[in-house]
């Protein structure tokens, strides 16, 4: 998750406070046509009233600014990618997946105040950006390529503005009041066209808003030399209420933007006992026997990756008897390593006894002795209720807790990716035929 904005020149103003310039070396974008500042804003307010702190509810297992600031980030045109908010959790949550963070005044951060005028606030105070980007942090299916594409509207055609549109085969009509008899605004009744021979119209999908200074100062976010980016339908997914939540979710599993990591070569599941497969609680009896609990739910988890020729591996960091270990591994029809002093060598030691390379591990942890992990296995998990050091290096944060389900969903997740990637790769493998 850290951010990946290397070879390219940033200035930052971080808690509004003007910074300096990045010398470490000499930074570059990576298009050279236009030598502006171009700065990717995302807008987070505190105060949602559809739902609340929804802008870092979790969705799919990230929180959902986490996949625009993913997607912002790896597209490699922005000189600084910020999340303007007033609320220090979600400044935490912006932060943790590599953004900047703009606190806006509280003269910004009303019920009424306009996107326009947080955008302007931040103008201002970051008088080095010639080039703002306001993305949307409701629109999760947005991808690299769709910024990379609208950006160059911008820095090679001269537009003052872009923004993001989706085209829509609606039959719209006019608004009357009661009694009134009503109008067609499209298409024309007389004429009504078959789907099929009717282009559509053009409609903001509110992705995103690139648009110059001079353009924000005057108090305009389209104006100028405009242009629109066309959006499929598929990617232009927005979240305003909570019955659109479940709906996005299944989206985003199918359209979203997972990083640049290639989940489809994962061949092995790294998973902790207690905190992950269990709940941590060691029960033990008046004959000073331990015992723990397991959840039939993530047995059938780790069955269902086994099937799939996923690896699984149990990893118990804390000393347990040997009865129970063995207990353990024969129920759970897994290997299970014990006494790990240094668990990032012994990891890497098992994987190198395995053959296999990061991107090809899977790891569910829960606590402090697991970020060098969770950092670098091409996927990595933490459960519900993991201390918030797990949670903010692990790519995937589980809904459901450690004991109760979270090995399960887990398990699910990985195959669902691999799904998707074996999809893509038969969709790429026609493609490639086809020439």
């Amino acid at each position: 998750m850290a951010a990946s904005r290397k070879n390219r020149k940033r200035a930052f103003v971080c808690e509004n406070e003007v910074g300096h310039e990045d010398t470490d070396a000499k930074r570059r974008k990576v298009n050279l046509d236009d030598s502006r500042h171009i700065a990717a804003l995302i807008l987070a307010r505190g105060g949602s009233k559809g739902i609340p702190l929804k802008n870092i509810k979790m969705l799919a297992g990230v929180p959902l600014i986490g996949w625009v600031i993913r997607a912002a980030l790896d597209s490699g045109v922005f000189d600084s990618v910020w999340v303007s908010t007033d609320h220090d959790e979600i400044a935490r949550v912006a932060k943790a997946w590599g953004a900047e963070v703009h606190r806006r005044s509280p003269e910004v951060s009303k019920d009424t105040t306009s996107s326009l005028e947080t955008i302007q606030e931040f103008s201002r105070l970051n008088p080095d950006v010639g080039v703002i980007c306001n993305i949307q942090a409701t629109s999760p299916c947005l991808h690299p390529h769709h910024l990379k594409e609208a950006v160059e509207y911008i820095t090679k055609g001269g537009c003052d503005s872009v923004f993001s549109v989706v085209r829509r085969h609606h039959f719209r009509w006019q608004e009357v009041k009661e009694g009134d008899c009503t109008t067609a605004l499209s298409p024309d009744p007389a004429h009504r066209p078959r789907h099929q021979d009717w282009s559509g119209e053009l409609c903001e999908n509110g992705s995103f808003y690139f648009a110059t200074k001079e353009l924000i100062d005057k108090g305009l976010l389209q104006g100028g030399k405009m242009k629109y980016f066309e959006m499929k339908p598929d990617y232009s997914v927005d979240i305003h209420v909570d019955t659109d939540w479940p709906v996005a979710e299944q989206r985003v599993l199918r359209y979203g933007y997972f990083g640049k990591d290639k989940p489809e070569v994962v061949k092995l599941l790294l998973c902790n006992v207690s905190g992950c497969l269990t709940d941590g609680q060691i029960y033990m009896s008046a004959k000073g026997e331990e015992m723990v609990s397991i959840n039939t739910r993530d047995q059938a988890g780790i069955n269902m990756l086994k099937k799939e020729d996923v690896k699984v591996i149990l990893i118990e960091k804390d000393p347990i008897t040997k009865a129970l270990a063995k207990k353990l591994s024969q129920r759970m029809g897994c290997l299970l390593l014990q006494n790990m002093d240094d668990i990032l060598k012994d990891v890497q030691r098992r994987m190198k006894k395995e053959g296999l390379e990061w991107k090809e591990v899977a790891y569910l942890g829960n606590d402090e002795p697991d970020v060098k992990c969770l950092e670098l296995a091409g996927l990595s998990a933490a459960p519900m209720d993991a201390p918030t050091i797990a949670h903010n290096h692990a790519k995937y944060i589980c809904r459901n807790a450690a004991g109760r389900g979270a090995v399960r969903e887990f398990a699910e997740h990985i195959l669902l990716l691999k799904k998707k990637a074996k999809s893509q790769m038969e969709q790429d493998r026609i493609g490639r035929n086809n020439f």
